[in-house]
């Protein structure tokens, strides 16, 4: 790891001397409570120096103590969720003097990894995983381990963050609760009331509705002791009928007290001794547990107490004076902008327009909608699948519904986007925001293979933008289209161009000439279409900006392939099966056999860096398209530029 950064000792004592969580089980029960207030105040410091995700990860503080202080890890089995809230995870867990690298090339990971530490137990990123994953563990675990005597492994999944809005942790919960015999796993539901946005829907509310009733505990457990095991019947079952009647009506149990799980709480998350108390009762529990515990996303930072949207994950910052905006400054608009602004526009012009987002307002550009359409703005929480069906049922009603979702996030609605919406040929434009390479939170949420898993779908049009401009106008002609269509754009910034404030279309499957030179053209794909021109100018190539993945211009590729002797395609997603392979299918189907080198991204994950570092790393910035032209038409190097037109 880069850019180690010793901790101060002087400053933080107890939190200097754990190297590994085996240091902090050294330690008496009593002084948990100011390792605590050290890791919260080293992690604001620490995030406030490299930035990061930051308001979850101070709302877990306490617990992420208690369980390394209880649990024998790595031995036993943390799994956390999305991993937003792991970073004082990783620094108990010998990663403290390294975090500050976290996100940048070769530093720590912004989530957990397993080729990272033997603590990250999982690799996460996306949400709702950690049930499953601990439950695989845990029986994994009885089946392999049941001989060895003595050597019996904890497992715990930890979620939270609005991952328990989504459906896969109800399908995890359903079948461990229902197993014979019953798998020993401890899930800690780290209720925060916050997703990114705030929490929404039924189950919330109900979470919302939780009253600590430690009596009622009392109870189940003496009950337990003196009637047996759920499977009784007679009285017993009488008895414990009446008593699950009555903790639903004051606590919401009744929910996972039936899928087979054993509720406890919900309790104060910041309460140390509580914490420990439960925990400590819970570990010598067996069957399936269930431990409800109530924390403040952003805990300890008053800023960020008062504002969990803005501070769920931040640039660096001066923790004295928090985030602060540079004034005057100029802000770029990003194609998340330009998205935001196009859909409040086009929901003017068409009342039909509905807009919908799997817990992502913020990061697809949906809030000033959400304020100014309410009636028409559908945050459906964590839950891609629903999400895209929601937008096919919309479209067999005659509405324009728009699914704004990232291109990593869409990956989990796959089977929605062909089965509900394709093969139905119904009306949804897909804005897929974040698409090729994303950067600093690595390979779970790069979009690196969207142009793949989209083009081979039947009845899809797949656009990608070269410009903000353009961006704009794809996505009229995608809302204008008849059909199933995708609008895929990268993060951050584009070239400058000048937005029109037009609702104007483009003509569907119809690439532009950029550049008209000699001998080789360059195809260029979204994105990486500034990069292909800059090589162009230089080594007299024309270059074209193909627009639409699908269909292809093929009257224009044909034209190309019968006037140049080579053609390069350039994208920002898998060279497998993206969108220079379909070029080279349509050259086949065709019968011609020509020279063609297909340039994009890696048939690797690649780690965690910046955007630009990343295409570089991949040969995708002008440099690396220019030595892999040159290595394949290495005459093109003395080769005078030939004169542009367009």
């Amino acid at each position: 790891m880069t850019n180690p950064h010793p901790i101060d000792a002087e400053r933080y004592p107890l939190l200097a001397a754990i190297d590994a969580p085996a240091d902090l089980r050294r330690l008496q029960a009593s002084e948990l409570r100011a390792v605590a207030d050290e890791l919260r105040a080293y992690l604001i410091e620490c995030v406030g120096h490299s930035g990061g995700h930051f308001g979850a990860g101070l709302g877990v503080v306490e617990l992420t103590t208690a369980l390394h202080y209880l649990y024998d890890t790595p031995h036993d089995r943390i799994v956390w969720d999305v991993g937003h809230q792991a970073y004082p995870h990783k620094i108990l867990t010998g990663r403290r003097d390294g975090i500050r690298s976290v996100k940048q090339a070769g530093g720590i990971a912004p989530f957990p990894k397993r080729e990272e530490s033997e603590y990250d137990t999982f690799g996460v990123g996306h949400s709702s995983t950690s049930i499953s994953a601990a439950l695989g563990m845990a029986v994994a675990n009885k089946l392999i381990e049941s001989a060895r005597a003595g050597n019996e492994r904890k497992v715990v999944a930890v979620i939270g963050d609005g991952a328990m809005t989504a459906g896969m942790a109800y399908e995890a919960l359903n079948h461990a609760g229902g197993m014979d015999p019953e798998p020993d796993i401890l899930v800690i539901l780290n209720d925060n009331r916050m997703s990114i946005s705030e929490n929404v829907g039924g189950l919330t509310r109900m979470l919302g509705r939780a009253t600590a009733s430690p009596a009622l505990n009392a109870i189940r457990e003496g009950g337990k002791k003196i009637l047996g095991d759920k499977r009784s019947s007679g009285p017993a079952r009488f008895v414990r009928r009446w008593e699950e009647h009555w903790k639903g009506m004051f606590v919401p149990s009744t929910l996972f007290e039936e899928m087979g799980f054993h509720y406890t709480g919900p309790i104060d998350g910041h309460d140390m001794d509580a914490l420990v108390a439960s925990l400590r009762t819970l570990k010598g529990l067996k069957g399936p547990q269930l431990l409800h515990v109530i924390t403040t996303k952003g805990k300890g930072y008053e800023r960020a107490e008062g504002d969990q949207i803005g501070y769920h994950a931040v640039s660096p910052f001066d923790p004295e004076l928090g985030v602060v905006k540079k004034p005057g400054a100029v802000k770029k608009p990003t194609y998340t902008d330009v998205f935001g602004d196009w859909l409040c526009d086009m929901a003017a012009a068409d009342d039909k327009l509905m807009g919908i987002t799997p817990a992502m307002r913020e990061g697809s550009g949906l809030v000033r909608f959400s304020k100014e359409y309410p009636e028409r703005y559908f945050d459906v929480a964590i839950a891609e699948q629903h999400a895209v069906t929601l937008a096919a049922g919309m479209a067999c009603e005659g509405a324009k519904p728009v699914v704004a979702i990232y291109s990593t996030f869409l990956q989990r609605g796959y089977d929605q986007l062909v089965h509900d919406v394709a093969i139905q040929n119904l009306d949804v434009l897909f804005a897929i925001d974040r698409g090729g390479v994303v950067g600093p939170d690595g390979a779970t949420h790069a979009g690196n293979l969207d142009l793949s898993y989209l083009r081979c779908v039947p009845n899809m049009v797949v656009m990608a933008p070269a410009d903000e401009d353009e961006c704009r106008r794809m996505l009229s002609t995608g809302f204008r289209f008849q059909g199933p269509a995708a609008v895929r754009y990268p993060r951050g910034t584009g070239p400058g161009v000048a937005i029109g404030p037009t609702l104007d279309t483009l003509p569907v499957g119809k690439a532009q000439l950029r550049r008209r030179g000699g001998r080789v053209a360059l195809l260029a794909f979204g994105a990486i279409v500034p990069a292909a021109e800059e090589v162009g100018a230089e080594l007299g190539l024309t270059v074209v900006n193909m627009r639409f993945v699908k269909p292809l211009d093929r009257a224009l590729v044909l034209e190309l392939a019968g006037s140049h002797e080579g053609l390069v395609t350039l994208e920002d997603n898998v060279v497998a099966g993206g969108a220079g392979s379909g070029v080279a299918e349509l050259l086949a189907a065709e019968g011609i056999a020509m020279p063609i080198l297909h340039l994009g991204l890696p048939d690797a994950f690649q780690h965690h860096a910046s955007r630009e570092q990343l295409l570089a790393e991949a040969g995708l910035d002008a440099a690396g398209i220019r030595k892999s032209v040159l290595a394949r038409w290495p005459a093109l190097a003395t080769q005078p530029p030939a004169v542009a037109a367009r």
